[in-house]
This record gives structure tokens, C-alpha cells and sequence, in this order.
């Protein structure tokens, strides 16, 4: 059955709908006749169960077997969200929270770790961003021995980002070999991006204008190769606080989050959904089955994009949690978050 139009509503089903959808996201629990009555509805019990009665019938409400109350339906929290609710702008406190967290100097790195954790603190539940799709520039790059046939990798980009992997070399290496590898890379990609870095030491290799013998050759192709490949297979996506997801009211319903922390862990299909909201001019929000990746675990993602310093969309941030999120709350808070990051990380983003 299509869900109606709030405008279908009569005002007395309108209110009552929209106090059993606050009561359930303040207390996660059903809402029944008697606690409406007892909140102010100037409506006998009896009148209330039919109104909450036809509002099941539409699809926004459902029974539990436990509870005589009902609560709202996956349909019910989306015309509540897109009909009904009234946002609560961030407070001052909050406002200036989020700007000195993200105002320290630093790499966009730090800017990102620190929006995970905000958006994580301030909503109680898991803080997630989306890297920008960009690779680092190149500033050194240094091939250490370790012990036969292997050497550790040791990147650092422009940005004072540093990142270690061991890769495999020939046992029989000669002398000096690895040191002349690092510093042809170091001396001549310095500057540029690993697809880059690749495409020139390939072209000069190629034309002649290359001095290094075979083995370095292969070396230095190794060194670029292993980030090259290591990004194209990794979504960069930050995730913090997922443990808030186990509070004293997850215990009753512990299956549902031990299926949300495997969505989780499954970083590539976090990376996608939250890549639809890419092209949205601002929040979106998606509750529970509307995307197939928290359809189990019953969960909703608030989600923005932020910017670069062209205002060009490189990436998205948002806060995952069960579908009673304070949605009121929470999607201003997201969408002024993805702003302040927009102005901060405009001046550390290409």
C-alpha cells in the first residue's frame, strides 16, 4: 500500500501520529492510548485506539506482539521525516564545538579523523566520512632492507601523510640498489600524484633517458605499484564510535546491532551508500530498508556533502545509527558539520 500524503491526514491523526513518533525516538519503546491520554490528547482511550488503528491500517504504525502501544512503521519515520518534523538548529555550544575541533592546522587527514569523532560524540552514534577520491602527492619515497627478499616501503606525501608496506624484492638484490631506487623516485616523481609518478617514470624508462639498470627499474616500479594498487581496492572511509551502537536499550535487540556492526565492517558498501549522497544539494537521509546494505539491521544513515575550495563535492559525512535517531537533531547537525568542514578543508583540498 503507498503511504498517503500527510495532507490525507485529518488534523487529529496528524497530532496523535506525530506524538507517537517522538515518543518512540525519545524512548525507543511503543507508544499506547493511555500514555496519549495521560500526554494531553483531549481524546477518550478508546477514541485514541481507533485513530491509532486507522494510522496502521495506512501502513505509518505497527503493533509489537509485546506491547498493547504501537510504534512507527520504516513508511511512518519517512513521512514524519519529509512531513512533519521541525529541525532543532545546532546550539551555540555545539556550533562552536564542532568549528574548534576542526580549526587545528593540520593535514585534511586530521580534519577528517576529527569530524568522525564530532559527528560520532555529539549523535551517540557511529561518525562516518568519506576520504576525498584523490591520491597524495609524492614527497619522498624510500625502499629500506628488512631481510632476504623483502624491504619495506616508506611513502611520504606533501601533506606529511606516512604510510609503511612491505613488498618483495629478488634475494640475490645487489648492493646499493634499493638506495638508488628511492632517491631516482624521490628526485625525479617528487611532486606528483602515484598514477603520475607511474605514467613518467614509464615514458622515461621508455624513451632512453632512464640511467638505472633493470633491477632498479624493477624496484622503483614495485615501490609506486604497491599504493597504486593498495587504493584502487580500498575504500577510504573513516568510521568512530561504533561502540556507542551497544547502549543499555541495544541489549534487547542485540541481534539487530551485531548485524549493523557487519555492515560496518564492510567498509566498500558503507563507501557506496554514502556515495548516493554525493549529488544531493544537502542532507539526505536514509532509513532503514530504503538501502539495501542496513535492511537486517534495521538501521538509517543521515548523510552531506562537503566540499573542496572550487565547491566541487569530494566527499560525504554522516551518522549511522538505529532508525529512532533524533533525526530533528541530527540533520542540521550533519549538514552544518559537512559546512564547516567545506571551509576548513576547502583550504586543504586540491
Amino acid at each position: 500500500m503507498p503511504t498517503p500524503p500527510i495532507t490525507e491526514l485529518t488534523t487529529r491523526a496528524r497530532e496523535i501520529f506525530r506524538l507517537v513518533v517522538e515518543g518512540y525516538l525519545d524512548s525507543g519503546q511503543a507508544v499506547g492510548s493511555k500514555t496519549l491520554a495521560a500526554g494531553g490528547v483531549n481524546l477518550s482511550p478508546a477514541s485514541i485506539r481507533s485513530v491509532l488503528h486507522d494510522l496502521e491500517m495506512l501502513g505509518l504504525l505497527a503493533a509489537p506482539h509485546t506491547s498493547a502501544g504501537r510504534l512507527p512503521t520504516e513508511a511512518g519515520l519517512r513521512l514524519f521525516v519529509d512531513g512533519i518534523m521541525q529541525v532543532a538548529e545546532p546550539s551555540a555550544e555545539e556550533r562552536a564545538v564542532i568549528e574548534r575541533r576542526l580549526a587545528d592546522p593540520g593535514p585534511i587527514e586530521t580534519a577528517l579523523e576529527a569530524t568522525s569523532a564530532i559527528l560520532s560524540s555529539l549523535s551517540a552514534g557511529a561518525g562516518v566520512v568519506m576520504v576525498p577520491s584523490r591520491e597524495p602527492r609524492l614527497a619522498q619515497l624510500s625502499l629500506v632492507p628488512l631481510a632476504t627478499g623483502r624491504a619495506l616501503a616508506v611513502l611520504v606525501g606533501e601533506d606529511g601523510a606516512v604510510e609503511n608496506r612491505v613488498i618483495e624484492v629478488p634475494p640475490d638484490l645487489r648492493s646499493g640498489a634499493l638506495e638508488e631506487a628511492s632517491n631516482y623516485i624521490t628526485a625525479r616523481l617528487s611532486g606528483r600524484t602515484l598514477a603520475e609518478a607511474v605514467q613518467a617514470m614509464r615514458s622515461e624508462i621508455a624513451s632512453g633517458r632512464s640511467a638505472l639498470d633493470s633491477a632498479s627499474r624493477d624496484l622503483v616500479e614495485r615501490g609506486l605499484a604497491v599504493w597504486s594498487e593498495d587504493a584502487a581496492r580500498r575504500p577510504v572511509l573513516i568510521v568512530r564510535g561504533a561502540s556507542n551502537l551497544l547502549d543499555d536499550s541495544a541489549l534487547g535487540d542485540i541481534e539487530r546491532v551485531r548485524s549493523l556492526l557487519d555492515d560496518l565492517e564492510n567498509k566498500q558498501s558503507v563507501a557506496e551508500l554514502l556515495d548516493l549522497a554525493r549529488e544531493a544539494e544537502s542532507t539526505r537521509i536514509f532509513i532503514g530498508s530504503e538501502n539495501r546494505l542496513f535492511a537486517l539491521s534495521g538501521s538509517s544513515v543521515i548523510a552531506s556533502p562537503y566540499r573542496d575550495r572550487e565547491g566541487r563535492v569530494v566527499g560525504v559525512i554522516g551518522v549511522i545509527g538505529p532508525t529512532r535517531l533524533n533525526y530533528a537533531r541530527l540533520v542540521p547537525m550533519v549538514d552544518f558539520t559537512a559546512q564547516t568542514l567545506s571551509k576548513v578543508g576547502g583550504k586543504l583540498i586540491g
